[in-house]
């Protein structure tokens, strides 16, 4: 399974992967606590394979991230996302202290640890980059944080 298949759904906590597909909706299984709901193309649902978070030099894919997260941890599991924030800021700074102190607020940070978590834990951590490399500098108003 690759992060095009899995989804963050607004107003719906954790992710969602893939399940099935039609015409006008699809199905998607919580990879918390598996449960399936509807997909409709009313929900604003975003790929994971479609975030990215802002750096000083333009902005990096979600997945070159987690990717980060998984070296710096070991691959172990990363920071409690319900640390105090002062802990959280300092976690980040140590994995990726290149990230956009001004754009990535506190709030994004704890949402990409749970979400790195939630990764690890379901065993679908992408934890390789593909070899050809991807394209780093991306449209910041692409970036989404």
């Amino acid at each position: 399974m690759n992060y095009k298949e899995i989804f963050t759904i607004s107003g719906k906590s954790g992710l969602f992967k893939l399940v099935s597909q039609s015409k006008n909706t699809a199905i998607v299984e919580s990879l918390i606590d598996h449960t399936r709901h509807p997909l409709f193309a009313s929900n604003k649902a975003s790929s994971l394979e479609e975030i990215y978070l802002f750096t000083s030099d333009g902005s990096l894919p979600l997945k070159e991230v987690l990717v980060k997260i998984h070296t710096y941890t070991g691959g172990g599991k990363a920071i409690d996302p319900k640390s105090p924030e002062a802990d959280v800021r300092k976690y980040m700074e140590s994995v990726l202290p290149e990230y956009d102190r001004e754009r990535v607020h506190y709030s994004d940070m704890k949402r990409l640890f749970a979400w790195y978590n939630i990764l690890l834990e379901s065993g679908l951590l992408v934890t390789e980059l593909p070899a050809e490399g991807s394209g780093t500098n991306v449209d910041p108003e692409e970036a989404v944080s």
